[in-house]
């Protein structure tokens, strides 16, 4: 792949990424969120270890939240009458964002809970 063919597929990627930002609210929640997270981690200082875990976990959130993104978009763009195949394509899509968030949610206690707790202890002596 020649430079300009890679810089063009990245400008499409970037692209992606904006439409995601602009359109999706949950993509921005989600987003917001990392970022109190990354905040947390800083202020707690974890580990290479754990941030390698939050990591993954934010990036399989946002990765999540943009391919239902795209599930959807291709949906509506083939049909506009109900489908159950549509239904169930859009819902499973869905699905895999919320577990991955839960997932998100269960690494993030578990990582950040400990060190937290132990702040808020000396906090509230």
């Amino acid at each position: 792949m020649n430079a300009k063919r890679f810089s063009r597929s990245v400008g499409y990627a970037l692209r992606g990424l904006a439409y995601g930002i602009r359109v999706e609210k949950h993509f921005r929640v989600h987003l917001i969120i990392a970022v109190l997270v990354i905040g947390c981690g800083v202020w707690l200082g974890i580990g290479i270890q754990q941030w390698t875990v939050i990591s993954l976990c934010i990036a399989l959130v946002l990765v999540s939240e943009l391919v239902n993104t795209a599930v959807e978009r291709v949906v509506d763009l083939a049909t506009t009458e109900y489908h159950p195949l549509a239904e169930a394509a859009k819902n499973v899509a869905a699905g895999a964002v919320l577990l991955a968030a839960l997932g998100a949610v269960v690494c993030g206690v578990l990582i950040l809970g400990p060190p937290l707790w132990l702040v808020m202890k000396q906090v509230f002596r």
